[in-house]
């Protein structure tokens, strides 16, 4: 197999040079480019990838056209003679799907995986900025995500085979966390019982976590026979995955970020307070 590029200098900043702004400022993305990116040799090959990708937005209720434009160029094929070359003009909702459906196998597919989902997951705010947010309006917002994303997950858990939510849960955990549990990282972050160490926890910390459910989503969704070892397993695996991206990309490892000084509940219950004031 040929060895894949050098990725300690391979970061998110790739994706952002092949980045493109149409007339009205819209960010895109060319398919072929991006193919390069990916370490795709084959078009053929990376068409498919593109195919399941479409198949994912049209199941989203996403209009298909909307996020991948077919566009094309007239290409010189020898002796004066000119053909037209397929591509795609790609939205960054396109460009996250596509690293949802790549070849896992691929280190930078898990890269960009994080890099679209992450951007992707910031442009869902329409009213604000996500960089214009206050800390504790990012780690509100994220807190939304895991929870709306753990409804589904535990949804879709059940129908693959899982009974043991617990055992299911510390699965994703361990592989994030480097083998600790929920009850683990509760006490580290030194939570009371029964605390919920989601609420304890900082907009880039649960960052990693709402990449983590929604990924396991995806991949339950493969998994054809209910097997609640199978479940398990794809949890920690995802877990693993993103650990490991993370400290490719030379970032915190989830259990050295800092937790915060006041929880979400507290900061929820403050702001109730102040809107009763009123």
């Amino acid at each position: 197999m040929k060895e894949e590029r050098n990725l300690e200098k391979y970061n998110e900043s790739i994706f952002e040079s092949i980045k493109h702004f149409d007339d009205y400022g819209h960010e895109y993305w060319y398919g072929r480019e991006l193919m390069k990116v990916l370490d795709y040799s084959k078009w053929s090959n990376f068409e498919l990838v593109i195919e399941k990708a479409k198949s994912t937005c049209k199941l989203s209720k996403y209009v298909v056209e909307d996020h991948f434009a077919d566009v094309g160029k007239m290409v010189a094929i020898g002796s004066g003679a000119e053909r037209k070359q397929k591509d795609y003009k790609l939205s960054r909702y396109a460009c996250y799907l596509i690293a949802q459906n790549g070849d896992s196998r691929k280190r930078v597919i898990a890269l960009a995986q994080t890099y679209f989902a992450v951007q992707t997951r910031k442009q869902e705010i329409n009213e604000k900025e996500y960089s214009l947010l206050t800390e504790d309006e990012k780690r509100l917002y994220r807190r939304r995500q895991t929870r709306d994303g753990n409804k589904v997950l535990y949804k879709i858990a059940k129908e693959k085979g899982v009974k043991n939510f617990d055992k299911f849960t510390n699965e994703g955990y361990k592989g994030l966390y480097n083998g600790e549990t929920a009850n683990d990282i509760a006490k580290r972050k030194g939570l009371r019982y029964r605390e919920e160490i989601l609420d304890n926890m900082g907009s880039v910390e649960l960052g990693a976590n709402v990449f983590r459910i929604t990924q396991t989503e995806a991949l339950l969704e493969k998994q054809e026979q209910p097997n609640e070892q199978v479940a398990s397993n794809t949890h920690y695996r995802v877990g693993k995955a993103i650990r490991d991206t993370i400290k490719m990309l030379g970032g915190t490892m989830p259990e050295d970020l800092p937790t915060p000084k006041k929880s979400l509940k507290e900061i929820e219950k403050e702001k109730l307070k102040r809107l009763e004031a009123k």
